[in-house]
Parts: structure tokens; sequence; C-alpha cells
């Protein structure tokens, strides 16, 4: 926040900071007994002046644990009466009479609580008891504000106090007051101040004060879009690591070795079922280091699927290689047994794989932009799968044979290369990227026999859109399907996004073919 805004609400504080007083007797009783009107006003009063004793007795009532006994309130605690103001016990009398709060006491007791954790001496306790207060302060909890944010020292809270003191002061009676009220709600960049705004204009009566309130309805609106912008663009890099994890493990398979592997997504499930079942051997057997099974997931959850493939290779791939429509067939009936077989060993039912507690929570980087930890890392796990694969392809001697296989086969026979073996390799290898691609979805989706199905079609078309064989095709054609995807969806919907993105692919294969990237060499005259 701007120094000459702090300059100003010191200023206010000075003039208006409220001492806490000491609860009597008859303020417990204002609170606790009387028509609802007579008890908010009680309440709200003793919440501006509260000490530690006004505190407790407002939190008992917030756990239905204050009685009237003889017309004097008391907490209940262990069976016994405790005077809310003394602090002296004695016992429960069978006489005792339950206060009964009705839903709008409830709500003022709730605020109440919220507005006292600004109090507390736990900063993420504060940083929550803002949020709560967000879009209901008024100007009775003023003083507390006020008290708050003199003693604050955490930055953004005492932001965010700052701002929590604007909206407060947007309900005085004094122009002056809500006319600076406008002003500062205008550094704001969070969604419920919009709404704020909004609810306010319309019962505003001075030009001036009105004229201020739209103006920072507009910048604060600006900083929205902004943040709306700014998310679609992340939520399409996100999406766009995991069609990239997706198509990375294809890119092997079909546009290095011509395979048509309708049974690619069943991989991908394979691996997220793999994850599935570490989650529980940790749980059962090693709870003590649960948030680290992740790590051991992924190279079960590849080795699972690159077996798998590796079986499919040497039973059926391998009699139908150059015969891409029986090899079609062949995968799209292997994927209907795999998720069949998956379907008899856990059930049709979607099963669950929790975040590690070090994948929750995200970082605020805008009011109404928040990018998630578990997001985070996918991304970063995709580029990393990416760069090994990169590694893998162009500077090992697998990969060199891989890429000796695929641009001729007989030269690479003719030079001792096992091609069969290099086959399978290779097939395996996809798959297992696969399996890793299952992994890292299955920390962002529901996990179920049909998974794979989903981006089965989305992944062909990003190897395609990418040009065959390419990797570095293959990944911007990913990020870049993911980002104009997401913004689409914000157009047209989902549906008519998906049919937009299909659409330009069309037209952009119909104008070039051979994709983003052109096969160079021999490979593209084979």
């Amino acid at each position: 926040m701007p120094k000459r805004i702090h300059q100003l609400l010191l200023a206010l504080l000075l003039c208006a900071a409220a001492h806490a007083q000491a609860l009597t007797v008859d303020q417990a009783k204002a609170i606790a007994i009387g028509e609802g009107e007579a008890r908010i006003e009680a309440l709200r009063a003793a919440v501006a002046g509260a000490d530690d004793k006004t505190v407790q007795f407002i939190q008992a009532l917030s756990d239905d644990a204050v009685k009237v006994v003889a017309g004097v309130p008391v907490i209940v605690k262990n069976d016994k009466a405790v005077d809310p103001v003394s602090g002296t016990e004695t016992a429960l009398p069978n006489t005792a009479e339950d206060v009964m709060n009705n839903n709008r006491m409830r709500g003022e007791i709730d605020m109440a609580m919220a507005s006292l954790k600004l109090l507390s001496t736990d900063a993420a306790v504060r940083r929550d008891a803002v949020k709560t207060l967000q879009g209901e302060v008024d100007e009775s909890k003023l003083p507390l504000i006020d008290k708050a944010f003199a003693q604050e020292t955490v930055p953004d809270i005492k932001d965010r106090l700052g701002l929590l003191r604007a909206a407060a002061l947007l309900t005085s009676s004094d122009k002056t007051k809500r006319l600076e009220a406008a002003k500062l709600l205008g550094e704001s960049s969070q969604a419920v101040t919009k709404t704020l705004l909004i609810e306010r204009l319309p019962i505003e009566t001075d030009a001036q004060v009105k004229a201020a309130l739209q103006f920072s309805l507009n910048q604060v609106e600006s900083r929205l879009a902004w943040g709306d912008r700014l998310g679609a663009i992340f939520s399409g890099i996100s999406l766009g690591s995991i069609l990239l994890l997706v198509a990375l493990g294809l890119a092997i398979t079909y546009g290095l070795m011509g395979v048509i592997n309708m049974a690619h997504g069943e991989l991908m499930m394979i691996g997220a079922y793999a994850t599935y079942v570490v989650q529980g051997v940790f749980q059962k057997y090693a709870p003590g280091v649960f948030d680290w099974y992740l790590v051991a997931s992924v190279p079960v959850a590849f080795m699972a699927s690159a077996l798998v493939g590796a079986a499919l290779e040497r039973s059926v791939i391998r009699f139908l290689y150059g015969r891409p429509l029986e090899t079609l067939l062949a995968t799209w009936g292997i994927s209907l047994m795999l998720m069949q077989a998956v379907r008899t060993m856990f059930g049709a039912q979607n099963v669950g794989v929790e975040n590690p507690s070090w994948m929750s929570g995200g970082v605020q980087v805008l009011g109404n932009l928040s990018l998630p930890y578990n997001r985070l890392v996918i991304v970063g796990f995709a580029l990393a799968v990416l760069g090994g694969v990169a590694f893998l392809i162009s500077k090992t001697r697998l990969g060199l044979f891989v890429r000796g296989v695929t641009q001729n086969r007989p030269i690479a026979s003719c030079m001792g290369v096992n091609t069969a073996r290099i086959d399978t390799y290779a097939f395996a290898l996809g798959s297992g990227i696969a399996g890793l691609a299952g992994c890292a979805l299955s920390q962002v989706g529901n996990v179920g026999p049909d998974l794979g199905q989903g981006y089965i079609v989305d992944s062909f078309m990003v190897v395609v859109l990418g040009g065959v064989g390419q990797l570095a095709g293959t990944v911007y054609a990913a990020l870049g399907l993911g980002v104009l995807n997401k913004f689409l969806e914000g157009w047209t919907g989902a549906v008519l996004a998906k049919i937009a993105v299909l659409v330009f692919i069309i037209i952009f294969i119909q104008k070039r073919p051979q994709g983003i990237f052109a096969m160079k060499g021999r490979s593209a005259e084979a």
C-alpha cells in the first residue's frame, strides 16, 4: 500500500483509537439476555473494546456454552457454572436456562469472533480473519480494526486491514470518510471489493462520492481483468503440460515408430492406478512418510506401464508393423481388455488419490489469481520429463539406435543393431512415459477405468500438429493448444472451444500436412 495511505490511516487511528474495557456483569447480561437488536448492539460495543474475558465469553456463546442462572449469564465448563466476569466456579443448578440465539445473532457472533481473531498472535489466523470479514464490515467494527491495524507487523496483512478499514468507512455518515474510503478501495485487487463497490453505488447519494466509487470500481475491474487473463494463460500452460506428458509417449510410439496405439490412454491409466497402489502401501506400512509416496510412485508408474507396453509389443505389435489399420484395431481391442481388467481388480468406481501436504495450497499472485502447488509441480515435472526424453533420444546409445531403426531399418540391421529389441525398448519407453502422465494426472483429477479415454484424441492431435517424430513440435503444439483452448473456453464455453480447436487443427493440417516442424533428411523421403 502506498506510503501516503499508511500515513492517512495512522492519522485516523490517532483520532479514533478505542481502549479495551473489562467485561462487566451488565455487558454480559445485555449480550446474552434480551431482545435481538439490543443484544446485537451490546455485542458490537463489547467487541469494539474487547479484553480477554470478553473474548472468552463470546467464544462460549459461539460454542453454545452459556446459560442463565437467576438472571445472570454463566459459562458452562466441566459441568460447572463459571462467572464470566470474576471467573469463580459454582455448581450448575438444574434450573439453568439456555441462551437462545437466532440465525441473525449467530451470524453476529461468528463475525465478532472473526473480528477478535484480528488480534491473534498467529499470522495465518489473522489472515483468515481478514478474508472472513471482507464484505461484511461496517463502522461499528472500526475500533477493533484500528487496533489490529496499529499493532500489525506483517506487510500484506496490514495492507488488507487498511482496505478492510476503508470498506467499513463506506458506511460512515461523514462524506469525507466515505470519499477517502472510495479512493483507498481503488488500490484493491480483490473480487470482494468489486462486489462491495457495486453494492454501494446505487445507495450512495452524494455525487462526488459516487464518482469516486465509480472510478475505483473501474480500477479494480481493470486489475481483475488482468488477473483473469493471467489465470487463463496459467490454466492453458497447465493443460498444455498435461497434454505434453500424454503426447510425449505417443510421439515415440507413433511419431518415431509409426504405430497407431489406441491403447496409449490405458497405459496412462495403468500409471495412475500404480500411483494409487503405492499410496495404499504407504498409508498401511509407512504412514509417517506418507508425504513422499508420490516420489516413490514415479518409478513404479513408469515401470508398470513400460512392462505392459513391452509385453504388448512382443505379443501383438511386432507382427503388425507396416499395417496401420490392423494395428489400430488390435490396440483398440487391447484398450477395452485393459479397462475391463482394471474394473475387475479395482472396481468400476473412481478411486481417490490424495495430494501430499507439500502440494496442497498455492501461491496468491493477485486478488483473483492463485497458482495451485499441484499444478506448478506438474508443469515442472512435465519439463523434467521432456528434458529427460530429449537427452535420451539425442545423446544416448539407445536413442541413437532408435533413430537409426526408425530412419532406415535395413541399414541399421546391417550395422549389427538388433532391431527387434530396439523396437521393444522404444515401445516400452513410450509406454513408460504414458505411465508418468498417469501419475501426474492422478494429482489433479479422478482416477478411474475411463481415465485415458479423455486424452487419447487430444494427444494424437498434439503429435500430428507438432509434426510426426518431432519432439520440439510436440512441445509447441501441446502448450499452444492448451492456452488456445483455455482462452476460447472463456468466450464460447468448453464444448464449443473443443470444436473450434478441432476445426483449427483440420485447417492447419490442410495447409501444412507435415505439421509445425517437418521431418528432414532421408526419413522424410521414406
